[in-house]
């Protein structure tokens, strides 16, 4: 035990300058700017930010599907993609060959996975059928099935990428915070009941990002925004 947790002492991820500009009529658009950011292993980051204020953007970059426009990103743990991410399917693929596909590049054995993922996606025979024929829900369902097949350091949370309903969201959130409790998580909301497992908490806005001591300070000062 004692060496796994030296192992983890050494995890983490770290942003250094991080701007992210796109181009609108009229000019650049930055949607970050000049983010700083470390990371250690079990920390719990909450991220507060009202829409549009650059989270699903940070999210992106942390996770390595969108590149920063300047600025170095290091990861130096194992980091999941945004949670429920679906830019990732192959749509003429089934549920199942999608599984196949993820599994093979992360080097899991696939077999074994398939009951975990029929089960929790909810999905029945239309797991054996092309993607593209799901309705958002399905499609949202195994795209989150598909998240935590695989083992991560730390698991990426972007409130827009997480639908479904009451329950199963319930069921996420006891997948995800009681069965991976010693786990790294980055969750970005503008929701403050979305950060109860949070242990550091930051505000974005305005493509800057803030940290503040405890929750009650960072939520005082994102209602004046």
């Amino acid at each position: 035990m004692a060496d796994l947790n030296s192992s983890n002492n050494n995890k983490f991820i770290k942003l250094e300058g991080v701007s992210k500009k796109f181009k609108i009529k009229g000019g650049d658009f930055f949607a970050l700017k000049n983010i700083n950011l470390h990371v250690n292993y079990g920390d719990r980051v909450g991220i507060l930010g009202r829409n549009g204020a650059g989270k699903t953007t940070l999210i992106k970059i942390i996770g390595g599907v969108t590149q920063p426009s300047s600025g170095n990103v290091v990861r130096q743990m194992k980091v999941s993609w945004p949670l429920a991410f679906q830019g990732g399917f192959q749509g003429s693929l089934t549920g199942l060959d999608n599984l196949k596909f993820i599994c093979r590049i992360y080097g899991v054995p696939w077999k074994e996975k398939i009951d975990f993922v029929q089960d929790f996606a909810e999905l029945g025979k239309f797991f054996y059928e092309p993607v593209k024929t799901y309705s958002a829900g399905m499609r949202a369902r195994l795209a989150f099935a598909l998240s935590i097949v695989i083992e991560f350091d730390c698991y990426l949370i972007d409130e827009v990428m997480v639908v479904g309903d009451e329950r199963f969201r319930k069921k996420c959130e006891k997948e995800l915070f009681e069965k991976r409790i010693d786990r790294t998580f980055i969750i970005a909301s503008h929701q403050p009941s979305n950060l109860k497992y949070c242990n550091r908490f930051f505000v974005l806005n305005n493509g800057e990002l803030i940290e503040f001591e405890n929750f009650n300070k960072a939520w005082e000062f994102y209602k004046t925004l």
